[in-house]
């Protein structure tokens, strides 16, 4: 799964690479977790233009009783994407870009789960596969929701963990956002690992455990990387 990643890069960056007007509430990020707003990027209906908008991290299908099934839904499987009721519609129609400059993992040790940082070795900004929803609540107040989709594990991950987000090749984002795409078969090409040989890993502190401590020192490396 994933469960934390970072977005440090100013608004202005990501508006000329991912071609969308400015987000005023994207601030630098280094330990982003699930409940919280996250930056992202959809095709507005009528237009067809990119629209860079903050979506709640944990996606509320618009059939739900309770809001708080979100936090058990911030990931999808993309091998099982377009079988679940929670993502099928969601998968079809309602896709997004979610924006990122790296995410964390934790990987099993004897003892304790160590985590690593994982990131673009030139540190550029990249975008992981989301799926978004709208659900309205009793008193007609409409919240916009959004999960992340993972895969199977490239080289670097797998010594991490068993699986890892989904990161859409640049050139691919446009047939990605597109409502009017949806063949499963084309959509699920999209799916696999990112390439291993463009990404470096390294383990930080236990202090991005605490889902509240959002600062530098959370993905600064615990040994000198090689």
């Amino acid at each position: 799964m994933c469960g934390r990643y970072t977005l440090k890069v100013i608004t202005e960056i990501l508006a000329d690479q991912f071609d969308f007007e400015e987000l005023s509430d994207a601030n630098p990020r280094y330990n982003i977790a699930p409940s919280q707003l996250v930056a992202c990027v959809r095709l507005l209906p009528k237009s067809q233009n990119r629209e860079g908008i903050m979506l709640r991290w944990g996606l509320i299908p618009s059939w739900a009783k309770d809001p708080a099934i979100g936090m058990k839904l911030i990931n999808a499987r993309a091998e099982t994407v377009d079988e679940r009721p929670s993502f099928r519609k969601s998968f079809r129609q309602r896709r997004c870009l979610v924006l990122a400059d790296g995410f964390y993992e934790w990987r099993k040790e004897k003892r304790a789960k160590q985590p690593y940082y994982i990131r673009m070795k030139d540190e550029r900004p990249f975008a992981f596969a989301g799926l978004w929803e709208c659900w309205t609540n009793p008193e007609g107040k409409v919240v916009e929701s959004c999960a992340l989709m993972t895969t199977e594990p490239n080289e670097l991950m797998t010594p991490i963990h068993n699986r890892m987000p989904v990161i859409i090749d640049p050139d691919c984002y446009g047939e990605w956002l597109n409502p009017m795409q949806q063949e499963v078969a084309k959509l699920n090409a999209l799916l696999g690992p990112y390439p291993a040989e463009d990404m470096i890993a390294y383990p930080v502190s236990q202090l991005v455990n605490n889902a509240s401590f959002d600062d530098p020192r959370c993905i600064e490396p615990l040994v000198e990387q090689g």
